[in-house]
Formats: structure tokens, sequence, C-alpha cells
């Protein structure tokens, strides 16, 4: 028989029994036709297919084509097209995004401008559930998510799951909530659609209610802990680069957890798209210690099964044809990539990015002033302050709630003399204008300033410094570019990244996206800010679902209460 494509001689994984073995691999069409014994330890005249194209896999490791169950492509800042092209080269074959940062700045109409891109790579979506993250009254996002958008979406086959659950309190409440609502209008759509979750504070009752409420998954922060409390009670695992701790994985390992796990990426910047995506995860699960036959079993099978997609996830008769070969089992870098039967090859040129001319007019703030970065609003003349301060972690976006005590002088907060840095939130939507500002530890060590209008979740623009006159530098530059990332210094701008597609995406090339991003990367490390990811660590102080303490356009908040922190808690003379 003829085939269109024979690859002998390979490793092949077996997928139920995670391991490899010396096989052929025969594919017609887009799918696998037959895996067959490797016909190196046959009678060379007895191969049974002749193909149009035969690749030799002698030394290689075939796997299935690497699936990406949680991740947000905004996150690498970049269009549906440009991602596809990008991650390919990777292995990675298949995602599920949750489109929730282009919801945030234009809703439905944002969400429908990725899901209208032809791509390459596979790409099913999952319904932003949380936009904004928490409420109006807590933050103000571009664009909202409600009962009639999720009924739209529903419409669309490429939606198999409910995006990440944020706001526990919520679905848990005795109310009728739009959270709730938003479950029983998937629970009922008439085909099965998975339930996504973020919650990385919660445990004991507050689990179980959250779990109770229709939530099954969670892809934050784990800890040994967590692991085993979070399976126990039944919940599905998606391991994320921060999660894949020598702790973490001796727990999977030790109590045999792989079924209940999958890898995923959630944010990938642009800067390391260029060196890595989904097999960069795999590469640090077995370098934590996982057997690379089960880390292989974690980013192609369990992430499958997790969304139903039936259809892939194994190297069998009748599954897509997607696969990649590899010359080792420790980088994970592809030497070739093939999707629906046919070898993938990276084009040169970008898929052009088409997007509705107001996009490119998203941000409508005013211009700072100097004035702006001055606190000085206390009701005595001279004396201390009581504050409550967001302290950076080293790892992770996890920021501890302290309190500290900085003194006044002419009614003014002296933040600087304290060595804090000030952040200031300019709601950019053009809805409310509001301003609201917060204290920062451990943030920027010498003068400078970064302004983002890449800020989980509803992208407002955020200022951060401990110079005003560079924190206004930075904040006008970022208006008129129409959003990105700013870096200023010793009074001019040092580096910046736009974002011009609703302040958060790059229409053009990833490389040169990844250049710049790369830039602002080295001179926010060079002012001395100290986490694992210093870009994301700064956008997500606006992240008002991540522990501990957070601000938003409407002020400092309490995450896991939601309640309003003021700024100054007790002034004394």
């Amino acid at each position: 028989m003829k085939v269109d494509l024979l690859i002998q001689n390979g490793w092949v994984y077996r997928t139920y029994r995670q391991c490899f073995e010396k096989m052929d691999i025969a594919v017609v069409g887009e799918r696998f036709y037959d895996i067959s014994p490797s016909s190196y330890h046959r009678d060379k005249k007895s191969i049974p297919y002749e193909a149009e194209c035969v690749v030799d896999g002698t030394g290689k490791y075939i796997i299935p084509g690497l699936i990406d169950i949680h991740m947000h492509i905004e996150s690498s800042m970049t269009y549906p097209g440009e991602f596809s092209r990008a991650v390919l080269p990777w292995g990675v074959t298949c995602v599920v995004a949750d489109p929730h940062e282009i919801a945030n700045v234009y809703g439905l109409e944002g969400i429908k401008s990725f899901m209208e891109q032809e791509t390459e790579l596979d790409i099913y979506y999952g319904i932003p559930s949380s936009v904004p993250s928490t409420g109006s009254c807590l933050e103000t996002s571009g664009g909202q998510i409600g009962e009639e958008e999720v009924l739209e979406l529903l419409k669309d086959d490429r939606v198999i799951c409910l995006g990440e659950v944020m706001n526990d309190l919520d679905l848990v409440s005795e109310e009728d909530t739009l959270i709730k609502r938003i479950v029983s209008l998937c629970q009922k759509a008439g085909r099965p659609l998975r339930i996504e979750g973020h919650c990385p504070a919660l445990s004991g009752d507050a689990l179980a209610g959250f779990i109770r409420g229709g939530v099954d998954a969670d892809h934050t922060q784990q800890t040994r802990e967590s692991v085993m409390e979070k399976t126990d009670m039944g919940m599905f695992l998606e391991l994320q680069a921060k999660s894949l701790t020598p702790d973490v994985v001796e727990t999977v390992i030790s109590h045999d957890l792989y079924e209940n796990v999958a890898l995923v990426t959630d944010d990938t910047m642009p800067d390391h798209l260029a060196k890595g995506h989904l097999n960069k995860i795999l590469a640090l699960a077995v370098e934590q210690g996982m057997p690379p036959e089960k880390a292989i079993y974690c980013a192609t099978l369990t992430p499958a099964r997790r969304m139903g997609l039936d259809d892939r996830g194994m190297i069998a008769p009748g599954k897509l044809a997607d696969f990649v070969i590899l010359d080792d089992l420790v980088s994970f870098v592809p030497s070739s990539v093939y999707k629906n039967g046919k070898q993938h090859k990276k084009s040169p040129d970008s898929p052009k990015a088409v997007f509705p001319d107001h996009f490119y007019q998203s941000v409508k703030c005013r211009l700072a002033l100097a004035s702006d970065f001055k606190l000085n609003r206390c009701e005595i003349r001279e004396g201390t302050a009581t504050v409550n301060v967001m302290q950076i972690q080293e790892f992770g976006t996890r920021v501890r709630h302290v309190k500290r005590e900085i003194p006044i002088r002419n009614r003014c907060i002296c933040w600087q003399e304290a060595g804090l840095c000030l952040a200031v939130v300019f709601e950019r939507h053009g809805k409310t204008g509001d301003v609201s500002y917060g204290l920062v530890e451990h943030a920027l060590k010498s003068p400078g300033a970064v302004a983002t209008t890449w800020s989980h979740d509803s992208h407002n623009l955020l200022v951060l410094g401990n110079s005003v006159e560079d924190m206004v530098l930075a904040q006008n530059r970022a208006v008129h570019m129409q959003g990105g990332y700013v870096t200023a210094r010793e009074g001019r701008i040092t580096a910046c990244a736009a974002l011009p597609v609703g302040g958060i995406i790059f229409d053009g090339n990833l490389s040169e996206l990844s250049e710049e991003l790369g830039e602002v990367r080295k001179e926010i490390e060079a002012m001395g800010y100290v986490n694992s990811n210093v870009i994301m660590s700064i956008s997500t102080l606006t992240l008002l679902v991540s522990p501990e303490l957070k601000i938003s356009d409407k002020g400092l908040f309490d995450v896991t209460t939601k309640e309003k922190v003021p700024l100054v808690e007790k002034q004394e003379p």
C-alpha cells in the first residue's frame, strides 16, 4: 500500500505504557494510518508501505504534538497569526487560549478579533469568565463579559471551556451573582465544557466551596501541601513553571498523580518565547526530577483528555498526525515538527495582523504632571504615618502586605526618604479618569521609573518609580505611543516596547518586539528590581486575584477579602 508519509526506525512514544519503542509511522492525509514494528527488525524486502515521502528516524525520539491547555496569547503581546508562527517550531501543535486580556480592553469584539484569524496552530478557546477579574466596584476595565456574551461564544465549537474563574467570593455567595449564572450557562450548554479555576490562596472550607461551585481545575502556583489537598478534593492541576519546584515534582512522582496533572505555560513573555514555549516547561519538569516519559504524558495525553480533545494527544491510528521529532529527551528542542501530517516550515514573514482602527486608540487618559506623584494629603503637617505597603518577592507574582512607618513633612508622605517606590494607576479606558496610589517595597533600588498599560487584568496605566521626573516622562511616553512598556531614569527615556493594539499587543514581527522588551527588562533589572520575571512582577501589581495586597484604579485591595485598604492607616504628630 502507498501512504503519504513514512517515518522509519524512530523511537516512538507509546502513550499508554509511557515508554519508547523502535517503530515505523505511516501517515495518510492528516491522520496516522499505522504504527508498526520497525523495518530495521524485519527482512527489508517485507516493508509493508510505499510512501511519497520517507523520513529516516534512526536515533530520533518521536512524540505527539504538545498541547497547552492553559495559556494566554496576549501574554506574548502578539496576535494569533504571529503566535502560531512562533510556537509551532517548538513542537506545540494545539493550545486552549483564554483571551481575557483582550476581553478586558474590548470585550466580545476583542475576543472575536482573535477568533477570526486563521492559523496553522490549532487554537481552541475558553470563555473569559471574570472580565473584570473582580467587579466594576473594584476595578475599571474597557470591556465586560456577561451572560449575553457567554451565550454568543457558546455557539462556536472552538469554545471548549470556561476560562479561569477568579472571583471565588461571588461563586460561593448565597446571592445570585454573575459568575454563578455564567457557570450555570456553561453547565447547561448541551455539550461538555470544562470549568477552569484560579485559586492560589484557597484551602479548607473555602476551597471545598469553590469546587462545589463547579470549578475543578487550578493553574496557579502550587506547594507540596496544595497539590495534596487539591488533588484529594478532585481538582485537576495545571503546572506552570513557578509550580515546578523539587517539592511539587516529588509530590507528583511519589503519589503517582500523572493522570491529574498537565504541564502548561500560562504566560510566556515575547523575549522568552524566542527561546521556547511548552517544550521549555517539559524540559524544566525533567530537570526537576520528573521522568521524561511521564512529563511527555502530562504535555500530551492528559491535557487532551482534560479538554475532550479525543482526536489528538497520542501517536495511534486515526489520530491527527501532529508529532515532534527530537534529538534528545533533555532539551526537548525539536529537529522537526509535523502538523496534520505535513512538516511545518517556518515562514520568514509574519502573517498580516488585522484589527479595527479604533483598537489603535485605546489609551484615553490625560498626561501626568509632577503633582500627580506627590502624596500631599496628610491631615497633620509634621509627624509619622503608618502605611500599607506592597512588598515584592524575589520569586513569582505574590506580593506581601506589610505596614511601615514613614515621615510626614509639610503634609506630604516622604515615601522616597523611606526607600519606597510609588505605584500610581491611571484609569485609561476613558470611563472615570480615576487615579489611585500605593507604596511598594523591594522594587527599584536606584532612581527611575517604569510605566505600562500591560497591567493585569484591567490594563489601566500603571506607573512605578522613585523619581518624580522619570515617572512623568514614562507616563507621558506610554500615553503618546498608545500603550506598551516604558522605562526612564536620569531624566530620559531609556527603553520602550510599543503595544499599540489595545495597549497590550504588538502587530508586527515577534523578533522586533522581543528585542525591545529585552531592553526594557535589562533597564528594570539595572534599576535594581529583583524577581524571577521582573516584567510579569510589575504587571501583576494590579492583579486583584493574586495574593496579598494589590492596586487598581479604585485603590488598594486585600486580595482575600476584596476589601479596600487605605494607603495611610494612621497619622501621629
